[in-house]
């Protein structure tokens, strides 16, 4: 008798503990890198907190995992080094998928299909491409537009580049006229122009990339699979759809990115 009662005791203790692993591994928090000016996509609000479209996303792919997310600030540039090292599980700040960043980092597969948009001043002049040469502009640092400006340089003709760490000094330098253009993806542009003392200040060109956002995340790492299969679970259920019209005011296309589900991609293309 007081064998049986020590080998259900055992049992107990062994389900307990297993139990309390469990419950332990799923109040594990997801570290997240994100660059925290950067509307609508993520953003801190007045109480210090971040808020955005990818925001709600990465919440709600920890909530389908069971476990929550402590969301950190980066500089830009900074963000690649954090994943890269793995001192973070995941990064959100609009990030294209390039076949240059699979080198070294994993992506998820891709929500929102980009573009770019140059902002300028009323008045400035410039309502086209062709209209930046012998201009000054300016992008945010190791960023798609300042490649894509880079690239371009030639064929733009434009007088001088600056390339900034935030965007909030990139807009302090439009507004004040140090650049005459600035270059970025047209979504956040359009959304920092709605905001206080961001009067006179448009969007005046749109420029269709077909760049792809993604959620970046360290190499190969083990999170990977379990975040794309949240995304698509996301993209079927209507979840997706509903934070994309909560954000950008519209529904999502039918055929779009952000409502077809995608395997993890292993290029650009």
């Amino acid at each position: 008798m007081k064998s049986t009662r020590t080998l259900f005791a055992g049992l107990a203790a062994l389900a307990l503990t297993a139990f309390a692993g469990t419950a332990t591994m799923a109040q594990d928090a997801l570290k997240i890198g994100s660059y925290p000016a950067n509307p609508p996509w993520e953003f801190k609000n007045e109480a210090g907190d971040f808020e955005g479209f990818e925001v709600d996303i990465v919440n709600e792919i920890a909530s389908r995992l069971g476990t929550t997310t402590e969301i950190e600030g980066y500089d830009f540039r900074a963000l690649f080094v954090a994943s890269a090292s793995r001192r973070v599980d995941a990064v959100i700040s609009s990030l294209t998928i390039t076949d240059e960043r699979l080198e070294s980092q994993s992506f998820t597969q891709p929500y929102f299909s980009g573009a770019l948009g140059v902002g300028v001043k009323d008045g400035a002049g410039i309502a086209s491409l062709e209209d930046l040469e012998g201009k000054r502009v300016g992008s945010i640092a190791t960023s798609f537009p300042e490649n894509w400006l880079k690239e371009r340089e030639a064929e733009l003709g434009y007088a001088s580049y600056s390339s900034y760490d935030t965007t909030a000094n990139m807009l302090t330098d439009l507004r004040s006229g140090r650049i005459d253009a600035a270059v970025n993806d047209i979504v956040g542009l359009r959304y920092a122009f709605t905001q206080p003392n961001m009067e006179g200040l448009a969007v005046t060109v749109e420029i269709p990339t077909g760049d792809k956002f993604a959620i970046m995340m360290p190499k190969d790492s083990e999170n990977l699979e379990a975040f794309n299969d949240a995304i698509s679970e996301m993209k079927t259920d209507g979840t997706m759809a509903a934070l994309y019209e909560k954000w950008f005011g519209v529904a999502a296309a039918a055929d779009s990115l952000t409502l077809t589900p995608l395997p993890i991609p292993t290029s650009a293309d």
